[in-house]
C-alpha cells in the first residue's frame, strides 16, 4: 500500500513560459535554487538533458551529504520535465501552465506512485528527523526553489 502523500508546490511567474521553460529543462541547473542539490552530473557523457538521461546529484541536509542518482522520465519542451530518483523512488517534476503571453504557472511535484524505498525510509527515520518532519522540510525546500526560479525567470 501507498501511503506517501503527493507533495506539491505552484507559482505564479510574471514571465514568458519559454523563459521559464530554459530555467527548469536542465537538472543541472536544480542547484541554484534547491535547498538542498549541491550540484548535478551529468551521466553517460551527455552534454544535453534529454528522455532518458542519466544523472547524479549531490545533495545536503545540515551535516549529511549523500548521493543520488536519476533518470529523466518525461522531457516535454515547454512543458514538463520528471525525474525518477533510483534510491528513494520518488518522482520529481516540473509542469509548465501558460496563461497568457507574459505569465506562467510553475507546479514541482513529488510522487512516490510506487511508494519510497525501505532504504530511503530507514535513512529519513535515522537521520533526519522522521518522515513527517523531512516531508516539511521538502515542502519548505520546494517553496524555496520555486521561488528561486521566478526571481530568475524575473531576472532579477
Amino acid at each position: 500500500m501507498n501511503d506517501v502523500p503527493l507533495l506539491e508546490e505552484t507559482i505564479e511567474i510574471a514571465a514568458p513560459s519559454d523563459r521559464v521553460w530554459e530555467l527548469i529543462r536542465d537538472v543541472r541547473r536544480l542547484q541554484e535554487w534547491s535547498p538542498q542539490v549541491e550540484s548535478t552530473r551529468l551521466s553517460d557523457g551527455l552534454q544535453e538533458v534529454q528522455l532518458g538521461a542519466r544523472f547524479t546529484n549531490a545533495n545536503r541536509h545540515g551535516e549529511l551529504t549523500w548521493k543520488t542518482h536519476g533518470t529523466v522520465v518525461t522531457f516535454a519542451p515547454g512543458r514538463a520535465i520528471a525525474f525518477r530518483i533510483e534510491e528513494n523512488w520518488v518522482i520529481w517534476s516540473f509542469e509548465l501552465e501558460p496563461t497568457d503571453r507574459h505569465t506562467v504557472i510553475l507546479t514541482q511535484r513529488r510522487a512516490a506512485p510506487d511508494g519510497i524505498s525501505d532504504f530511503s525510509r530507514d535513512l529519513t527515520e535515522k537521520y533526519l528527523g522522521g518522515q513527517e518532519i523531512f516531508t516539511e522540510i521538502m515542502r519548505a525546500g520546494m517553496r524555496d526553489t520555486l521561488e528561486g526560479i521566478s526571481t530568475a525567470a524575473l531576472g532579477q
